[in-house]
């Protein structure tokens, strides 16, 4: 396996990602919310003799943050948002807040999970399901960008840390966030729906906040990216400022 992280200046912030094949997505992203601070990248990936841990990405993760000399705001889409929630559950004093982007109260399902359920159940070759999968990922597409596409999802079955096959489909029990929590999800998305967003509710603590990206599907912070950098910004700013005047925002 290879982890990486690529910004030599201390960062504010780190974008977490286990998929290398969504590394575009993430960057239309990651261009706003560098206007705002430094916000450093996080990538792990597996060579395909070796399993799929979470383990091992965790304490990979936690060397990186060790070497942090304040805590980060962590953020991940998908399986890497599972990763950064793990994390914060078992290291909170290294983490200054958690963005969760397309995850839900069930915070392992991914859009693998739901492509292997659809797999055991539709008489249908393995291309023609990941062919309906992007129709539900990224909505209508041309030819040309869906040959693209589907070359992407298989690179990114084959390469990316994951903890569904055919035959398992792994569960989390829900629990609480002992960190600030930002939840966001896509209005549109088919894979993470608003149930599974807005059940997060019943787990915020003060400040924690779940926002849905209006008509985003569950791409939708490479699809929306503007809107969603100024969500997150707005929320990390919030942290900032309760951090600098404590007394004043518990009495506000």
């Amino acid at each position: 396996m290879t982890t990486q992280a690529l910004n030599s200046n201390t960062p504010g912030a780190l974008w977490l990602s286990v998929n290398p094949s969504f590394r575009r997505f993430e960057q239309q992203l990651l261009g706003p919310l560098n206007c705002d601070r430094i916000v450093d990248h996080w990538g792990y990936s597996q060579t395909p003799d070796e399993p799929s841990d979470l383990e091992v990405a965790l304490i990979l993760l936690h060397d990186y943050l060790k070497s942090c000399d304040r805590p980060l705001h962590l953020i991940g889409h998908g399986t890497s948002g599972l990763v950064g929630l793990l994390y914060a559950r078992r290291f909170p004093q290294r983490v200054k807040s958690l963005t969760l982007l397309a995850v839900g109260i069930q915070a392992t399902w991914d859009w693998k999970a739901h492509y292997y359920k659809q797999l055991n159940l539709l008489p249908c070759s393995r291309t023609r399901v990941l062919a309906q999968m992007i129709h539900n990922l990224f909505g209508r597409q041309s030819h040309h960008c869906l040959a693209g596409l589907l070359e992407l999802l298989e690179r990114d079955l084959t390469e990316s840390l994951s903890l569904h096959s055919l035959l398992h489909q792994f569960n989390l029990p829900a629990d609480d966030v002992p960190v600030p929590l930002l939840v966001c999800g896509g209005q549109a998305d088919p894979i993470v729906d608003l149930e599974q967003i807005q059940s997060w509710y019943s787990w915020l603590k003060q400040g924690d906040r779940v926002w849905l990206c209006p008509n985003g599907q569950h791409f939708f912070h490479a699809t929306h990216p503007q809107i969603t950098a100024a969500e997150i910004i707005d929320f990390w700013q919030e942290i900032d400022v309760r951090q600098l005047f404590p007394a004043e925002m518990q009495t506000a």
